[in-house]
């Protein structure tokens, strides 16, 4: 788990109490080669209102909601979900996984 924002999320504290910040997860088959991306956005409820306030419709698609930073407690929540993620092959896991974040082939038609 990574951001493009900060360098290092466990020591990370956000300037206010309604933030977001973009979390990417590295997933990959269990066992086999390789990872893929899935991205989210770790924010607040007053965030996401603040957005809707500004934009007056808001698609909230692959956030995160937190009362507030705690790393450890998000990692440990977001480690849960990966693990919970099953299916025949690897293609049935990713589906699973870009519920939560952004998969970098969602959507991909070759």
């Amino acid at each position: 788990m990574t951001s493009f924002d900060v360098d290092d999320l466990e020591t990370w504290k956000p300037v206010a109490d309604d933030f977001a910040i973009p979390v990417r997860l590295l997933v990959g088959p269990l066992g086999g080669p390789g990872e893929e991306s899935f991205d989210l956005v770790v924010c607040t409820g007053g965030w996401l209102a603040a957005q809707a306030a500004r934009e007056s419709v808001f698609d909230a698609r692959h956030h995160l909601v937190v009362a507030g930073f705690d790393w450890s407690a998000i990692k440990a929540y977001l480690e849960r979900r990966v693990a919970s993620c099953e299916g025949q092959d690897w293609n049935d896991v990713a589906a699973q996984l870009s519920r939560r974040g952004y998969w970098e082939f969602e959507d991909y038609r070759p």
